[in-house]
């Protein structure tokens, strides 16, 4: 920005599209490998020379690939110029909540989210068409994937069902769905942090494409489990073997960023009733375990023999050694922790008491149905929010969802679903902070995915699966009793992705001529200025909960964001007196930093424009733009 004129954003500024990932990765090998660049370009004879015997590149070496690979990377590093509009009328407390529903196809919503939720998600769960051949899966398109996505939602062909369904007659069956699933996934990763895990939901058809996907995009270091979820009960016997179960994969962003990547799972009631207190011990209820070790693992102090409190002697079992040292043992039986059984006769066993620290499960490869639910369990829930209609075929059990946030989610952390369908994970965040008074917050993504004619969700009146979702939401909150001082946020931000509100931003070739001529309108008739808001949040990187307060300064409409991190005027006719305004507002409100953006042709004249820099620059606001 020059001293005198304020920088209009353009389509080749990084404001006006989401992050650049490429560019990004880049400049993190920027920071490395300093000395690999040649020119602004990346010297790969250089690269490999540091790189010595680490360089793989003969033609047998191990790799994954399919037909579409090379694409798919290049769309997941292409910026997205789209924007997410905010619906305040189909949402529930729009001013209070910090949860998002995100109506879009999610390839650009990822790609949207990447600047404002950078390393700011702390658990991915998804569950993506399984490509049974029924799903939707469409193309993404390299050149165009916004009007791509507003060009193929809602088709449908003669029969009420969706076009673009993924068929194994199609000779790229297993490639298409890899081509679709694989940019989503990188993507993805950039919005975990360090300790952030992503599970993802699969059966047998592409189960071992989506571990070979993960372990090329998160590491194989960073595989955790591949959960085996006993998703039905009963015997199908129409099938020549009948599928008990599907597969919760289980990546870690960073396996080693903390001591144990999962947490453990509360204490269930038969762990507990193991806790007993048969001895009336102060310290409270507590069970016994083994008193010995594995031999080969101890010391010479530890090979001796105990003798009891009654002067019974115990001698230890060939290749066992006592967990303690002969004085440590002594003081423990002094204490009253070690138990010889109820006569004192019985084989040393040492006290572990149920309070003496903050007891855990840890979480076990196989998800019991009886422990999580099943498919049919499922829909049996999700009936009873839609007074006894199944609205959506194969939604997963709230209290598999449950568990996995118990596994990789804290108190306050954010859980992205970005293959929304029915909305289990909104509801099982409701329900799990309604319990424990936590504050976890989710973003949905869902597709306006067309219902199938025929269907129970059509025959009820719903066109679109995000219509479902939107409403059992609803159903939830209006479910759930809000007692006194919990913090439970009952409440979702609904938002749908579009084209960009900001005419310049588009870069529409086949119209050049008509754009030239409104190029004085920057942004589009049909847009609000909330639109608008929005668009700068997503694009300078702001969180889309983030506080927004409404000033009227000399008749215009002000928005301060952040306590006045961002100040956001798009009205006409700007004078002077809003500019001084606005720098009093910043003064008032004393942030850190501050940044100004106005609309290109709001200010009443040239000299405004021109002024507004130094009344600006003298607030202390250095960062002062336009679209």
């Amino acid at each position: 920005m020059t001293n005198s004129s304020i920088e209009k954003i353009t389509i080749n500024n990084s404001e006006a599209k989401s992050l650049d990932v490429n560019l990004q990765n880049i400049e993190q090998l920027k920071q490395i490998f300093p000395d690999i660049f040649s020119e602004g370009k990346i010297d790969f004879s250089a690269l490999k020379a540091i790189l010595g015997e680490a360089v793989d590149d003969s033609d047998e070496r191990y790799n994954f690939t399919w037909n579409g690979k090379t694409k798919a990377r290049q769309i997941a590093q292409t910026p997205s110029t789209g924007t997410l509009r905010p619906c305040k009328e189909e949402s529930v407390n729009w001013d209070t909540t910090e949860n998002l529903f995100i109506e879009g196809d999610n390839l650009e919503v990822l790609k949207l989210l990447q600047k404002s939720y950078h390393k700011k998600v702390k658990m991915i769960y998804i569950d993506p068409p399984y490509n049974t051949g029924n799903d939707f899966v469409y193309k993404d398109n390299f050149q165009n994937n916004i009007k791509n996505y507003l060009d193929i939602t809602n088709q449908l062909d003669s029969s009420g069902n969706a076009k673009h369904t993924n068929t194994d007659t199609s000779g790229r069956y297993h490639s298409d769905w890899l081509n679709m699933i694989y940019p989503r996934i990188k993507l993805a990763r950039n919005l975990l942090n360090d300790e952030g895990i992503i599970f993802i939901s699969i059966d047998d058809k592409e189960q071992s494409n989506l571990r070979a996907i993960c372990n090329e995009v998160f590491g194989e270091d960073n595989f955790i489990a591949n959960f085996i979820w006993e998703k039905r009960t009963n015997r199908e016997n129409r099938k020549v073997v009948s599928s008990r179960h599907d597969y919760v994969l289980c990546f870690a962003k960073n396996i080693n960023a903390t001591e144990r990547a999962l947490k453990q799972l509360p204490m269930n009631e038969k762990a507990l009733s193991n806790y007993k207190n048969p001895d009336n011990d102060l310290r409270g209820e507590w069970k016994s375990d083994p008193a010995t070790a594995q031999g080969g693992h101890g010391t010479k102090s530890q090979f001796y023999t105990l003798t009891a409190p009654n002067g019974k002697n115990h001698e230890l079992e060939s290749g066992r050694c006592w967990l303690y040292t002969k004085p440590v043992m002594e003081e423990a039986i002094k204490d009253g922790r070690i138990w010889f059984g109820r006569e004192g006769n019985g084989v040393p066993r040492i006290k572990t008491y149920l309070h003496a620290k903050e007891r855990g499960l840890t979480p076990e490869t196989i998800l019991f149905a009886s422990e999580v639910g099943t498919n049919e369990s499922a829909k049996n829930n999700l009936k009873k929010l839609f007074d006894g209609h199944a609205a959506f075929d194969t939604p997963k059990p709230v209290n598999l969802i449950s568990t996995l946030m118990q596994m990789g989610l804290g108190d306050d952390d954010i859980i992205l679903d970005f293959f929304a369908g029915s909305g289990t994970t909104a509801q099982s965040v409701y329900e799990l902070n309604q319990v424990d008074n936590k504050t976890r917050k989710f973003i949905l993504v869902q597709l306006p995915e067309t219902t199938n004619a025929k269907s129970e969700a059509s025959k009820l009146g719903y066109t679109t699966i995000n219509q479902i979702t939107k409403d059992r939401l609803k159903n939830v909150i209006k479910g759930i009793t809000v007692t006194p001082g919990n913090k439970n946020d009952l409440g979702f931000k609904v938002l749908k992705l579009d084209e960009t509100n900001i005419r310049p931003w588009d870069a529409d070739f086949d119209n050049l001529e008509q754009i030239l001529q409104l190029a004085s309108e920057s942004i589009k008739p049909d847009r609000s200025s909330e639109d608008v808001l929005y668009e700068i949040f997503l694009k300078y990187g702001y969180n889309l909960t983030t506080p927004v307060e409404t000033e009227i300064v000399n008749g215009k409409q002000v928005f301060v964001v952040g306590a006045g991190a961002l100040i956001v005027c798009l009205d006409d006719d700007i004078t002077g007196e809003v500019v001084e305004g606005i720098a009093k507002l910043k003064t008032d409100l004393d942030p850190e930093t501050t940044q100004v953006v106005f609309k290109d042709a709001g200010f009443a004249d040239s000299n405004v424009k021109t002024n507004a820099i130094q009344i600006l620059k003298q607030a202390g606001i250095e960062d002062v733009k336009s679209i």
